[in-house]
């Protein structure tokens, strides 16, 4: 059985989420300037999408130690 999270624990993942969701949307903006470009740097493009999948996979841990285990 997993520990309940206090009320800060909560306020400070749901506040890591935003910021992690706002970084997801930089690193988005990021790759679609560089694939726009007329120089494309396929390597760097490689590299942000891979940011960017580790910071989809942090948002969800964290949503998911958010959200109480509901028992069915």
């Amino acid at each position: 059985m997993r520990n309940q999270l206090t009320e800060e624990e909560i306020a400070a993942f749901n506040a890591e989420v935003e910021r992690l969701r706002e970084e997801h949307r930089d690193l988005d903006a990021a790759i679609e300037a560089l694939q726009a470009a007329t120089l494309v740097d396929q390597l760097q493009i490689q590299r942000l999408k891979k940011r960017k999948l580790a910071l989809r996979d942090r948002i969800s841990r964290l949503e998911d130690a958010i959200t109480p285990d509901i028992i069915a």
